[in-house]
């Protein structure tokens, strides 16, 4: 499998189709989703209106793509364009990021002690929801609706699901990550390792893998209702991994260089020509 070059659209698609092999939908098609909210109450005339714009947007340049694939020649976009009125509102799928069907961790619960010191256990107070108390997913969980065509909600998939949307149980072991994605973090490290302030050090490859184990941990973690930037995400992450391999090696080199000044040998040429002294200056 060949990746060329990076762009988040290409990103983008990788980490919902590595997503949606957490999840259970009722069809196939009510994995892609046209708009996201963060309750379910929000399913209004309005967002519907906004909904069915983006499925109109989202249909028409995959319809192009697809074209432009088997043409020889450049197509315009306008050649395929769908009005928004003709998508039928029962078509469109909304995301609703929701912890409701996650659950909880007992051993999270509040514990306190009483004078005896015997154990109290205080449940966490469900009028304040916190992330906290859940057990800990790989990426953030939502819903999938459809709306009938009284706009009523229906309830059409679930992340970290098997089984049937409504008989099925929670599981957040049964999917994977796409080696498409794979590929893309991949690339991505051994990139940003040939950029001039990292590729000269000797400890190159150990900053390589500490990156793409940080990507491998987090890249589920991005959350598309927040940001469209995933490139972005995935390069601070990277940066944060080489940094902290190099502050590492700093530490442990000026541990070796003050072992071998205290038994009058030389140090290593950065800290003889270095004035900053010795990592533990009295």
């Amino acid at each position: 499998m060949k990746v060329n070059y990076l762009n988040n659209k290409d990103i983008l698609k990788e980490i919902h189709k590595s997503k949606s092999t957490y999840c259970s939908f009722i069809r196939p098609e009510y994995s892609d989703y046209d708009m996201i909210l963060d309750s379910v109450k929000k399913i209004n005339k309005k967002n519907i209106a906004q909904a069915r714009k983006n499925r109109a947007d989202r249909l028409s340049r995959l319809a192009f793509e697809a074209a432009q694939e088997k043409s020889t020649e450049k197509l315009k976009l306008e050649q395929f364009e769908i009005k928004h009125t003709k998508v039928p509102i029962t078509d469109i799928v909304f995301r609703i990021m929701t912890w409701e069907h996650i659950p909880v961790d007992e051993s999270k619960s509040k514990k306190s002690f009483n004078d005896d010191n015997e154990e109290i256990v205080t449940e966490y107070d469900d009028s304040v929801p916190s992330v906290t108390k859940y057990v800990k997913v790989n990426f953030p969980p939502f819903f999938h609706y459809t709306v009938d065509e009284n706009s009523e909600p229906c309830l059409v998939g679930k992340s970290h699901w098997v089984g049937d949307v409504h008989s099925g149980h929670f599981s957040k072991e049964h999917g994977k990550m796409t080696n498409k994605l794979a590929i893309m973090f991949m690339k991505l490290c051994e990139r940003y390792a040939t950029r001039s302030n990292w590729r000269g050090y000797t400890y190159n490859d150990e900053m390589k893998s500490q990156a793409l184990l940080q990507l491998s941990q987090i890249g589920l973690q991005f959350d598309e209702s927040k940001s469209s930037n995933p490139f972005a995400y995935y390069t601070a992450a990277i940066t944060n991994s080489f940094t902290r391999v190099l502050n590492i090696e700093k530490r442990n080199q000026n541990l070796r260089d003050d072992i071998l000044e205290l038994n009058n040998l030389n140090p290593s040429y950065t800290r003889q020509n270095s004035n900053t002294g010795s990592y533990y200056e009295e």
